[in-house]
C-alpha cells in the first residue's frame, strides 16, 4: 500500500467527524482505492456451494469474484477471461462441475481449478500467448471463518484471524462456523455506506428510534443511557415484582424476535416463557442475574436436545463473551443474542449510495439444515415487509443523509463514552487512506471487538 501524506476532511479531534466524508466525491474515490482493495470482505456463505461445482458471484466496486467448490475445497477467481476480458458467469450463482466456465464471447473455457481447458482457433496464437501458468485464472486470497468465505484483493494483508483478534475466539465458541440462513433481504439506501453501519454501533438511538424496546424495559435503557448510575444497579423496576419484571424481560425478548427474527429467535423466547415461575432470590440484583443464567442454560439444553449444534452460553458469557453487536471491518457485522444472530452487510454504490444486507441465522440439527438461501428478496428501503427494527432504522438513515448537507453542519460530535466505535472506525479509515503499515491497522482494528456503545481508543497510529 503506497504511503501518502495527506487524507481529505482527516478526523484531527476523535470525538468530531467531518461530515464531507459522507457525501464528498474526492473523499469516496480514496475509499475505492485505497481502503477496498486491502480489507477483508465477506463475500458468501460457505452454505451456498454445498457441492463440487457450485458457484456464486461477489461483486463490489466493478469487481467481480467467481467462489467455487472445488474437489479440494472453495476458491476463488478474478471474473475476467484471460483472453479479452469479458466476465465468465451468467447470473449470479450455479453449477459447472463437466462444463468448467465458458465465455460467452469467444468459447474459451476454464475448469473449476481456474486451468484453461479449451482455446478456440488455438493454432492462431503466438505460443507465449497461451502459456498455461500465464493463461490460468487468476485467483483471489479467501479464508472461510464463522461459516462465510471472506476474499481480499492484498495478497500481502494480514491474514483474516489476525485481524479477528480476541473476537475469533468468542465466534468460534458460538459455533458461528455451523449457523445457517434462515432467509436475506436487501435494499439500496440513499445514503453513503458508512451512515448506514454507524445507525448500528450504539444502542443510544433505542428511545426515540425503537420505543417499543424503551418502554418495555425502561430501566434497562435509561441505566445504559438516561441517567448516571455511577455504574451501578440492576436492571429491574423497584416498583414491580419480581415476576413482573421477569415478564417484562421476556415481553422485551418477544420484541426483539419480532423485530428482527435472528437477533432473538422464537425458539429461545418460548424457552424463556417457561422460566418465568421459577423460584429466585430476595436480593433483586441476585435474582436477574441468576435468571439469565437459567436462561442461557436452559437455551442451550434445550437447542442440543433438538440436536442443533448449540454452544454453552453460560461458558461463552464468563470465558469468552461477545456484545450484542461485533463489527467485522469493514462493512459486516453480527449480532448474537441467545441461540441465533442477526448479520448485516452493507457495500457501497456510491458517495450516497450503498446496498444494505440482513439474514437471520441460526442453528440446526444435522441433515434438518434448510435449503440455502442463493438471493437476497430485494424490497423498497420504505417496504413495510422489512422485519420492524431494521424498518425503524432504514426511517433515520435517508434523512440524516440529507441533514449532513445542512449549511453550518461541518461535523457530527460524538459522545466519548458511548459512541466511540463510530469514531474508531472512521480513524482507521484514514489509516488506510494514509497508508499505514499493515500491522498497526491490524492490531487497531483488532480493538473493535466489544466496541460496541464503548468509548473512543488510542488506536496506536
Amino acid at each position: 500500500m503506497a504511503a501518502t501524506t495527506s487524507v481529505p476532511f482527516e478526523i484531527t479531534d476523535p470525538e468530531r467527524i467531518p461530515t464531507p466524508r459522507y457525501y464528498d466525491e474526492g473523499f469516496y474515490k480514496r475509499e475505492c482505492e485505497e481502503l477496498w482493495p486491502h480489507v477483508w470482505q465477506m463475500a458468501c456463505r460457505v452454505e451456498q456451494l454445498p457441492e463440487v461445482g457450485d458457484w456464486i458471484e461477489y461483486s463490489n466496486l466493478g469487481q467481480s469474484i467467481i467462489i467455487v467448490r472445488t474437489k479440494d475445497g472453495i476458491r476463488a477467481f478474478h471474473n475476467a477471461c484471460r483472453h479479452r476480458g469479458v466476465p465468465l458467469t451468467e447470473g449470479s450463482h450455479g453449477n459447472c462441475k463437466g462444463k468448467g466456465f465458458i465465455c460467452p464471447f469467444h468459447g474459451w473455457r476454464w475448469n473449476i481449478e481456474g486451468k484453461n481447458s479449451f482455446v478456440y482457433g488455438r493454432h492462431m496464437f503466438s505460443e507465449g500467448q497461451l502459456d498455461e501458468d500465464d493463461l490460468a485464472l487468476r485467483p483471489c486470497r479467501s479464508e472461510i471463518e464463522m461459516g462465510c468465505v471472506f476474499i481480499n484483493f492484498d495478497d500481502d494483508a494480514p491474514g483474516f484471524r489476525q485481524q479477528l483478534g480476541p473476537l475469533a475466539a468468542g465466534l468460534d465458541a458460538y459455533h458461528a462456523d455451523k449457523m445457517r440462513a434462515e432467509w436475506q433481504f436487501a435494499t439500496v439506501l440513499p445514503a453513503n455506506w458508512k451512515i448506514a453501519m454507524e445507525a448500528f454501533m450504539e444502542g443510544y438511538h433505542v428511545m426515540r428510534t425503537h420505543p417499543q424496546l424503551q418502554q418495555k424495559v425502561p430501566i434497562l435503557y435509561n441505566m445504559m443511557y438516561g441517567m448516571d448510575t455511577g455504574g451501578i444497579g440492576v436492571p429491574i423496576n423497584p416498583n414491580r415484582s419480581m415476576k413482573d419484571n421477569i415478564i417484562d424481560q421476556v415481553e422485551h425478548m418477544q420484541l426483539l424476535s419480532d423485530g428482527m427474527a435472528g437477533m432473538c429467535h422464537a425458539k429461545d423466547v418460548a424457552v424463556a416463557r417457561t422460566l418465568i415461575d421459577v423460584e429466585l432470590p430476595d436480593d433483586p440484583g441476585q435474582a436477574i442475574m441468576q435468571w439469565f443464567g437459567m436462561v442461557n442454560h436452559c437455551v442451550t439444553q434445550a437447542a442440543q436436545a433438538r440436536g442443533e449444534p448449540a454452544p454453552d452460553l453460560n461458558h461463552i458469557a464468563v470465558n469468552t463473551p461477545v456484545k450484542a453487536v461485533e463489527y467485522i471491518f469493514p462493512n459486516y457485522f453480527l449480532l448474537p443474542f441467545l441461540s441465533s444472530m442477526a448479520a448485516y452487510r452493507i457495500r457501497p454504490l456510491g458517495p450516497e449510495s450503498c446496498l444494505f444486507e440482513l439474514w437471520s441465522l441460526t442453528h440446526f440439527p444435522e441433515g434438518q439444515e434448510p435449503a440455502p438461501v442463493m438471493e437476497a428478496v430485494m424490497l423498497p428501503y420504505d417496504s413495510d415487509q422489512f422485519p420492524m427494527i431494521p424498518r425503524q432504522d432504514y426511517s433515520n438513515i435517508p434523512i440524516q443523509q440529507k441533514g449532513l448537507h445542512a449549511k453550518g453542519f461541518d461535523f457530527m460530535r460524538l459522545s466519548k463514552d458511548i459512541e466511540g466505535l463510530i469514531s474508531n472506525y472512521q480513524r482507521i479509515i484514514d489509516g488506510y487512506l494514509k497508508g499505514v503499515e499493515p500491522e498497526k491497522l491490524s492490531a487497531a482494528t483488532q480493538k473493535l471487538a466489544g466496541n460496541f456503545d464503548g468509548p473512543i481508543l488510542d488506536l496506536g497510529f
